[in-house]
């Protein structure tokens, strides 16, 4: 494989009550493909999110939006243009960061999370300085992250609860 220079080619998911941010680092191959968030089917963003919600596992766009918005969650990606090979966050140069004010300026967010290391990195190096808002790195619900399972993964991702109440 061999690197691609893509855009993040759809909007960030919030109103003006979203209380938290979860920031993801770029969209995969599978989500690009399906023009939505978190779409390989291995990734645990959507289970974990019902769970800690206590609702059903959405399944289409828009019972996800739902999901997120329902529960005062924001959902974004802190990369608009980089170069990559496939899904692989290990492999992202050439960033281009989203501009957070976007959300910042329309959303009461009490505190931003970073699905994993990734997101949590390239935001302290090109958002914060101009956001000036703290970040919590949470564990990363990829396929990828086989250290977290399940319940430990949801354990550590309880604390969004807190921002949403």
């Amino acid at each position: 494989m061999q690197y691609e220079t893509l855009m993040h080619t759809f909007e960030p998911i919030y109103d003006n009550n979203s209380t938290i941010l979860i920031l993801g680092s770029f969209p995969s191959v599978k989500s690009r493909k399906q023009q939505f968030y978190y779409g390989h089917p291995q990734n645990r963003f959507w289970k974990v999110v019902a769970a800690l919600t206590h609702e059903e596992v959405p399944q289409t766009t828009e019972q996800k939006k739902k999901l997120l918005l329902n529960n005062h969650i924001a959902l974004w990606d802190v990369i608009a243009r980089c170069d990559i090979i496939g899904s692989a966050d290990s492999t992202i140069k050439n960033v281009q960061p989203n501009d957070m004010n976007i959300i910042l300026s329309g959303a009461p967010i009490k505190q931003i999370y970073a699905n994993g290391g990734k997101a949590y990195e390239l935001y302290l190096k090109y958002c914060y300085p101009v956001s000036e808002r703290e970040i919590i790195k949470l564990p990363s619900t990829s396929p990828a992250n086989a250290a977290y399972g399940f319940e430990k993964l949801c354990e550590e991702w309880q604390q969004i609860l807190r921002e949403t109440e």
